[in-house]
């Protein structure tokens, strides 16, 4: 019997499928390509940068919009890549990009809002949503392109819509927008006065040799957007939770109001570390390149052993399509039956869909891991494959 006392949003919400799918790995011994992480640590620079910054500076509380250092770290690091002209003031520093989100997500939506929320989708945008007051209304991707159906998203707004999440580019897919896309976002925002919410964590994690493009920086778009990044994705340090929003100061301004009562500050001595990273352009570079060269070792090792995998130019994942792989398994059988059965801990995607009927044919695969481990997971899924006949 559940607690009256509980909030019955989160007494029946499932343990999110990351969690879950780790668990199992640990469970079973299982390489675990699941949940989205690097084995190794960050680069050392950025180690010898915190232990530097926690013997030499302030363990105390930093300011609730993150330090000096690395708010105006985040404005140039946008400038130099990105060509956006920013400030210490558009900054607010926060504990990992999904607070970000949830901060953005407080201070815009109000009770009886509707948000756009395409699927597949990161599985906690729903949950902020609706803890809210909100709604989500899903707009659902088709592989394998996964191109953003903008007439549909048109056709979903009411007088009720409030704002629109995009994650670009998009996890679990590897997707990035185009311009023609972002175009139409940004003219459909504007048309309708919606706030949009870019989840741009995997901006630097691209492997098509592009820079990264934000809707930010369309027509009509600066005061209203909040787009949100992640030094954990950037780093490979996803246990430091150092993300941070960015937004015309006005609006940064409110929604760092939100952020001040959710974690309030972020360690310094891992901003200090951050700001420091942020102008090492050589540094990141060469982790991106890393994580190419796994990415490679194991698209390589799918298509030796005819894995059918969909398109994709970015994020740490790619994914693989079952019925076309030989498998007559759906992605939940299929992911909980490969981490027991073959060792090798996967993502469906089918856990982050909402909405209309989800592809259950496609699971996601994490590539920023060891050459031999990625290697060794593609052979012993292919064993499994044989043994299933």
């Amino acid at each position: 019997m559940i607690d009256p006392h509980l909030h019955p949003l989160y007494a029946q919400m499932p343990t999110t499928i990351f969690e879950t799918m780790s668990g199992l790995a640990r469970q079973h011994g299982a390489i675990n390509l699941g949940q989205g992480f690097p084995d190794g640590p960050p680069p050392a620079a950025l180690a010898q940068a915190v232990a530097r910054a926690m013997a030499e500076r302030s363990q105390q509380y930093p300011p609730m919009a993150g330090v000096p250092e690395l708010r105006d770290a985040v404005a140039e690091f946008y400038a130099r890549r990105q060509g956006l002209a920013l400030s210490r003031e558009h900054v607010i520093v926060t504990s990992g990009a999904t607070e970000a989100v949830a901060a953005a997500i407080l201070a815009t939506v109000q009770p009886g809002d509707d948000v756009l929320v395409m699927a597949p989708a990161y599985d906690a945008y729903a949950p902020l949503v609706r803890r809210a007051g909100g709604t989500p209304v899903f707009v659902p991707l088709a592989p394998p392109e996964w191109a953003i159906p903008v007439e549909v998203l048109r056709a979903a707004i009411t007088s009720r819509t409030r704002a629109l999440i995009l994650n670009d580019p998009l996890n679990p897919t590897g997707t990035v927008t185009t311009a023609a896309e972002r175009a139409a976002l940004a003219a459909l925002c504007v048309e309708a006065n919606l706030i949009a919410i870019c989840d741009e964590v995997w901006e630097v994690v691209r492997f098509d040799g592009k820079p990264h493009a934000s809707l930010l920086a369309e027509p009509g778009m600066a005061a209203r957007t909040i787009k949100i990044g992640s030094a954990g994705k950037i780093f490979g340090a996803t246990g430091w939770k150092v993300g941070w929003l960015v937004a015309d100061p006005a609006v940064a301004a409110v929604v760092g109001r939100a952020h001040q009562f959710l974690t309030f500050t972020t360690p310094p001595m891992l901003q200090w570390a951050v700001a420091e990273g942020l102008a090492d352009d050589a540094l990141i570079d060469g982790q991106v390149a890393d994580w190419s060269a796994s990415r490679t070792a194991l698209l390589g090792a799918l298509a030796s052993a005819g894995f059918a995998t969909l398109p994709g130019s970015a994020t740490w994942f790619s994914c693989i399509d079952l019925g076309q792989s030989g498998f007559a398994l759906d992605d939940q059988t299929f992911a909980t039956r490969a981490v027991a059965e073959a060792g090798v801990a996967t993502i469906p995607l089918s856990a982050l869909w909402e909405g209309p009927p989800a592809p259950r044919h496609i699971v996601r695969l994490c590539h920023c891991k060891p050459v031999a481990m990625v290697e060794e997971a593609v052979e012993r899924l292919a064993r499994w494959r044989e043994g299933l006949g």
